[in-house]
């Protein structure tokens, strides 16, 4: 395990200071605390804050991307992951955080302004209704999820922020085999196409996380996304 937040960036290669360690400290202390008012997390400890949320959010991270400016939008963010540690690292991302519980856009919104970040967009609502709306559909350079979903369902749910030449990345666990067979034909209807499946190891841990790149290669179809529920009660096959 690690016994500091500044050791998993540094095993991760990614850079730290005293600010982003003030960020994340006050960030972890915020997010326990809303806890015990509203459920964001089951993880409570320190430690696996630290590994199971901020470090594995920042996964998609590394030398050839850590200072690029894009647009990213984090669809079913939840407590913020992995939009908010990715922005703290990456003050040039311009970040938007979608989430259907106006509670935890409530937590987001206190977290941006005591961690003091601009370029925060936070939206309540669902990820149907925006994907049709002309301000955001294939407008993000980047979409990012950890939302617990299949990936025939999230692709449906992400591709169409996407704009083309953009890609998604879907963070999944290990065993993502049969999920990878079952969303190809979805991916490609959404105008999506696997570019890379990236497997990472967190820091500390034996837990693998795979992150699976879609790059937007054509534009995704005005049908799609479906209304709202259609998606997960009749995923694309």
């Amino acid at each position: 395990m690690i016994k500091t937040l500044e050791e998993g960036f540094n095993r991760l290669k990614l850079p730290y200071s005293k600010d982003i360690d003030n960020k994340f400290v006050l960030y972890r202390e915020l997010l326990k605390e809303w806890n015990k008012k509203i459920n964001i997390t089951s993880i409570e400890d320190d430690e696996e804050i630290y590994i199971k949320h901020f470090l594995d959010s920042v996964l998609l991270l590394n030398e050839d991307n850590i200072n690029e400016n894009k647009t990213v939008i984090d669809v079913g963010t939840g407590g913020g992951f992995p939009g908010l540690p990715l922005k703290i690292i990456n003050d040039n991302y311009k970040i938007t955080l979608l989430d259907s519980l106006r509670k935890r856009i409530d937590f987001l919104s206190e977290i941006t302004k005591d961690l003091e970040l601009k370029d925060v967009k936070l939206i309540h609502g669902r990820a149907e209704d925006y994907g049709q709306n002309k301000e955001y559909r294939e407008c993000y350079d980047i979409c990012v999820s950890r939302a617990v979903a299949p990936l025939n369902v999230l692709s449906e749910y992400c591709i169409p922020f996407v704009k083309a030449g953009g890609y998604f990345a879907a963070y999944k666990s290990d065993n993502i085999s049969r999920e990878i067979s079952n969303s190809d034909s979805a991916i490609k209807k959404l105008g999506g196409k696997i570019k890379e499946i990236k497997e990472i190891y967190l820091p500390g841990t034996d837990i693998i996380r795979k992150i699976v790149i879609i790059e937007k290669v054509e534009p995704t179809k005005i049908k799609y996304p479906r209304k709202a529920g259609k998606p997960s009660k009749d995923p694309l096959k």
